[in-house]
């Protein structure tokens, strides 16, 4: 009997979150498929080659994060609520650090990728510039909802962990794209 209701609870929790994650996850391709975007990969080729890299690492990087507090907050180790904690501001910098370096690192590979196999590329300053704006728009805006939503869910009574995953791949892919066409149009002002 304990394991259906443990098993019921889980589905619960988790079914309200997918269906934003389906309704998010289509916002992300309308984006990815608008006019504006498509123009952006034409001016910047490679970007259809970092773009799923890109995403991926998001996810990746802030799902390590949200785990991390997850389990901080059930072993009683991070309050939940914003507050200056040691363990805490030291994982959201480890992450936010990852999330840029990750996105440079992106912007590097596949420049080297495109110039080996001798394909058309942006300029290297136009690929990591794109990538470092949308990285730290994108990690900014990932940690402060990711850090609301978990606090939020574990003040209700939720079980973050039944959470983080579906959240931290919606919330990645949906500003990931956003951020990303916000930085093409800035970097087709400034190159």
């Amino acid at each position: 009997m304990e394991g259906r209701q443990s098993a019921w609870r889980i589905y619960r929790e988790s079914l309200p979150i997918l269906v934003v994650s389906l309704v998010g996850g289509i916002f992300a391709g309308s984006v990815l498929g608008s006019e504006g975007m498509t123009a952006g990969f034409e001016r910047f080729p490679g970007m259809l080659l970092l773009l799923p890299a890109f995403l991926a690492t998001r996810g990746n990087v802030y799902g390590a994060l949200g785990a991390r507090i997850s389990s901080g907050l059930h072993q009683g180790m991070i309050d939940p609520e914003f507050s200056w904690d040691r363990r805490l501001v030291n994982a959201v910098a480890a992450s936010f650090i990852n999330g840029i370096g990750v996105s440079v690192f992106i912007a590097v590979l596949s420049w080297g990728i495109l110039h080996v196999l001798g394909r058309e590329s942006a300029r290297l300053i136009e690929l990591i510039s794109i990538m470092v704006v949308s990285g730290v728009l994108t990690s900014t805006t990932l940690i402060f909802g990711l850090l609301t939503l978990v606090f939020a869910s574990y003040e209700y009574g939720l079980d973050p962990d039944n959470l983080i995953g579906p959240i931290v791949t919606t919330l990645g892919d949906v500003f990931g794209v956003v951020f990303l066409f916000i930085a093409l149009t800035i970097a087709e002002v400034l190159f």
